[in-house]
């Protein structure tokens, strides 16, 4: 069977290149005579392998020396707890933009350890746009503010990082991981579920300036305190190995395709392709605001729920798969994040032209 575009918001696709060389390596890992997937972690083979996975991202996004890489289980969700547990510790208070659902959860969560404050919301369209935020709207004694910056639900990305003076600003960055350079040293925190651009799911990336760790609450778990992970080089427990080693291979793809500035050229390639398309069409339509929209999620709609079904349905049996979009919003979404080609995108918009064709 011929491999479909899969335009899923995650797990998404991975490099085929990278599946090939996992599928190589999958009996034999470099002439240890085991799978990565059967190897200890404290083994000499795999700590080359963690290791190596982060020289890679620290070359690649630049990572200053005064940040700590950690790779963990959890999925992006668990930082929810784990970042007001480790860090809303000085003034028992924490800012949040809410962007979306995952914003919204994560300032759920943090409302159960400290005094947590919505500081400003898109909520009331949909989650259309980005709002904009100075930074006197911040409280000036907050121990950190929060942001997710791109929202793969909702198809907004932060072009502009807000300004937030003092406080430390965190930020989960799931969904636009590794998609193109990002300045580390304007965070104290950015962390990402992987399975979007990065690997398969079950690993977490977390990157954290070095004076933030060492002053998470008495009540934190264990397997949730940031300094017990950096001190332990991330291997405090098992890690999630082989999905760390599919990261590796990732990161390998990224550099030799010229790394995150020849990625971001490829990337903003296919939104352009995707929305000048929507811009022009009389049946489909973005839902996102032109200033915020993401390169990664491309959430679009016909005025009909009927036809949006009909496409769906359609698209599935030409070999677009996961075009519907997620529940809570309906119509549809294209995520094309760092694996998909080019040739995917501009695929695909030759289908939606001859569907508006045939149903217009």
């Amino acid at each position: 069977m011929a491999r479909v575009y899969n335009f899923s918001a995650g797990p998404s696709m991975l490099p085929e290149e990278v599946l090939k060389k996992a599928a190589a390596e999958m009996l034999d890992y470099e002439g240890s005579g085991q799978s990565v997937m059967e190897m200890s972690h404290r083994s000499k083979v795999y700590d080359k392998i963690i290791k190596d996975a982060e020289a890679l991202l620290r070359e690649l996004m630049n990572i200053p020396d005064n940040y700590k890489v950690l790779f963990l289980q959890g999925g992006a969700s668990t930082q929810f707890a784990a970042i007001p547990l480790n860090f809303m510790n000085k003034n028992n208070k924490a800012d949040y933009i809410i962007t979306g659902q995952w914003a919204k959860k994560a300032f759920a969560e943090a409302q159960k350890y400290g005094e947590a404050r919505a500081v400003a919301s898109s909520a009331d369209k949909t989650f259309s746009y980005i709002p904009k935020v100075s930074k006197e709207e911040f409280t000036p004694d907050a121990d950190y503010v929060y942001i997710c910056m791109n929202n793969t639900i909702y198809g907004t990305v932060y072009h502009e990082i807000p300004d937030t003076g003092d406080i430390p600003l965190i930020a989960d960055i799931s969904s636009c991981f590794l998609s193109e350079p990002l300045d580390v040293s304007k965070f104290a925190m950015v962390y990402g579920g992987a399975q979007k651009n990065v690997a398969p799911a079950g690993l977490t990336i977390c990157i954290i300036r070095e004076d933030m760790l060492g002053n998470a609450r008495d009540i934190t778990p264990t397997m949730l305190d940031y300094k017990i992970h950096a001190d332990n080089d991330s291997l405090y427990n098992t890690p999630p190995c082989y999905t760390i080693y599919i990261c590796k291979l990732v990161l390998e793809w990224l550099k030799d395709l010229g790394g995150l500035e020849a990625m971001k050229e490829r990337n903003e390639k296919k939104a352009k392709i995707l929305y000048d398309f929507l811009d022009n069409s009389k049946m489909f339509r973005g839902t996102v605001v032109k200033e915020d929209r993401s390169l990664m999620n491309v959430p679009f709609v016909t005025d009909s729920e009927e036809l949006n079904a009909k496409f769906i349905k359609e698209a599935t049996e030409a070999g677009f798969v996961n075009l519907k979009g997620h529940r809570t919003v309906g119509g549809m979404r294209a995520s094309i994040y760092n694996a998909m080609p080019v040739e995917g995108v501009e695929k695909l918009v030759a289908f939606m032209k001859d569907f508006e064709e045939a149903n217009s």
